[in-house]
């Protein structure tokens, strides 16, 4: 989770980046179907088959569609409209949102330590992510945070499938989406194709999304939801950090900072921190019944 919420992070200051020499949506489409052809390609040459069934297809698709599709697209915009800090933070408010239907959908306790912990630790994101500005895009950045808790919790209903043939193709669905809105909306010349821009939608495609999506579905599919994305409030401390590097970027002062800091490091250790004194997320099993219960790492 460290790896994963850490080019989480390099993700919104490569976005900013990226938008300099590439409209919106044809840059989160191309984020997308690069990824997809990247894992693509990797079922290829480990002869991985093509995933079978109705059910799993209408997974696959409804995935495609909300955490890539409307996921990507509102980040992309959200980044656009907002000081990289405030970005991250409220699209990065999946621990909050992912609570309840955690609860309500698979049965996963939560207590009032977890609640308090996740609570503490939103609250020094927004210490953080005011005081580095803000912007038009709020309402975009918790409409990405909103797709990507849905497609947190689709995911587990994949789990037993091929992820990475599943991961594959919601990428493709999804990119190819995007593409459709971007040829209605955006001129695909306007895409200025430097050496900046590769790099960038290169650690974006193949780092960022390929190889980070499908670590953190196989984390989705074993691990306590309301702990896991619990993580994600490491995402925008490790954004605003690096985007004090940026130009143009307001960097958020530093009482502001420590502030902030400190309560998403308190925040952790109440959501991770066992009664006996032990850490970890747990593994989602089953019971006799069928039924999610949370069994020791």
């Amino acid at each position: 989770m460290l790896w994963i919420t850490g080019v989480w992070g390099l993700c919104f200051v490569a976005i900013r980046l990226g938008l300099e020499d590439a409209p919106v949506l044809w840059f989160a489409a191309l984020r997308a179907l690069i990824a997809a052809g990247a894992l693509l390609l990797l079922c290829l040459v480990q002869r991985r088959g093509i995933p079978r069934g109705r059910r799993t297809w209408a997974l696959i698709t409804l995935l495609g569609i909300v955490n890539v599709t409307v996921a990507f697209a509102a980040m992309f915009a959200g980044t656009a409209g907002m000081a990289i800090g405030a970005a991250a933070v409220l699209a990065n408010a999946q621990p909050l949102l992912i609570i309840l239907p955690a609860w309500w959908i698979y049965g996963e306790a939560v207590s009032v330590r977890i609640v308090l912990g996740i609570i503490a630790g939103f609250a020094g994101l927004l210490v953080v992510g005011v005081a580095s500005g803000g912007g038009t895009g709020a309402w975009l950045s918790l409409l990405a945070a909103a797709a990507v808790t849905a497609g947190t919790l689709l995911s587990r209903a994949l789990h037993g499938s091929d992820l990475v043939a599943a991961s594959a193709w919601h990428f493709l669905i999804g990119g190819l989406l995007l593409a459709g809105m971007a040829l209605l909306s955006e001129p695909a010349a306007a895409i200025n194709w430097s050496p900046q821009f590769l790099v960038v939608l290169l650690f974006l495609s193949l780092v960022g999304t390929a190889a980070a999506f499908l670590a953190w579905f196989r984390e989705a599919g074993r691990s306590r939801l309301n702990l896991l994305t619990a993580w994600t409030l490491l995402v925008p401390v490790i954004g605003v950090a690096v985007s004090l590097f940026l130009p143009g970027e307001r960097p958020p002062p530093w009482a502001a900072a420590g502030t902030g800091l400190v309560l998403v490091l308190v925040s952790l250790w109440l959501v991770l921190h066992r009664p006996d004194g032990r850490t970890g997320q747990g593994r989602v099993t089953k019971d006799s019944a069928g039924r999610s219960r949370k069994g020791r790492k």
